[in-house]
Parts: C-alpha cells; structure tokens; sequence
C-alpha cells in the first residue's frame, strides 16, 4: 500500500526495531519554496547553496514543470535584496525557456545596488556579466554564477 510523502509508519518488531516504511515521491523545490529556506537561514554561502541546488533541480526538470516552480510568487525572506534576488531569478529562467516573466517579478527593485559577492574582481566581474534580468533591478551577480549550477 502507497504512502503519503511524509507518512511513516512504525512498526515494531520481536527484537523492538523500529521500522520506517512509506513512498517517497520527488518534487522539485519551487521559487516560492526556496526562499521560505532562505528565510531559515543566516549564513550567505549556504543561502547561496540552496539557490544552486534550485537551479539544479529546476535545470532537470521539463518545460511544463520549469513554469510552475517559477509561478508563485515567493514570501518575504526577511531580506529586501534576496526577494528582488527571486525576481531576476524568475525572470531571467523564464526568459531562457522562451516564456513571458512571472507577473510577481516586475515590481520588484532595488533602490541601491546589490554585490552579493562583494569582492573587488567579483564587482568587476558582475558589472560587465549580469543578466539584463538582475541587473534592472541593481543585482549584479555574473552570469556564470548562475548559468553554471
């Protein structure tokens, strides 16, 4: 018998192991979900990391299932420039599968530029590389930092 994703049942046997059985389904972190996790979290380089693994699993996934991970429109993080961060995010993705940005992602701007990786050959490297999508609402973050994931 089938079930739910986080159903676990347990059943105890003659010598009191404990069993974990149930199915587990995989299903894509959506925009919206990852910043709930980026909101849980403190430190840049695991936000960051949690950004790559999105791009990853958003990269894996078909055409159809891209557009509904990009969808709804994330919660606040508790950080003003990781939310516009979300924005460019949705836009530039969805502009790379050839469909229209999410209606969310357009009011969404920051009034004083953002370096997530503030290093001077990083700003650098951002000035001349970010997508037009981040770099309208003052992310600059290089391509290559979210095209390699």
């Amino acid at each position: 018998m089938a079930l739910p994703l986080r159903t676990r049942l347990r059943e105890r046997s003659a010598t009191s192991r404990v069993r974990y059985s149930g199915v587990v389904s995989y299903q894509p972190t959506s925009l919206a979900e990852l910043a709930r996790f980026i909101a849980a979290e403190p430190e840049f380089d695991t936000r960051w990391r949690l950004v790559v693994e999105f791009l990853k699993e958003y990269h894996r996934e078909p055409a159809g299932t891209r557009q509904r991970l990009l969808a709804d429109p994330p919660g606040s993080s508790g950080d003003e420039r990781w939310d516009v961060l979300f924005a460019g995010l949705a836009e530039h993705l969805a502009m790379r599968d050839g469909r229209d940005a999410p209606k969310w992602s357009a009011s969404r701007l920051l009034r004083r530029f953002w370096f997530p990786f503030d290093t001077p050959g990083a700003r650098a490297q951002a000035l001349v590389h970010a997508p037009a999508a981040f770099r309208r609402r003052g992310v600059f973050v290089a391509d290559y930092e979210i095209d390699a994931a």
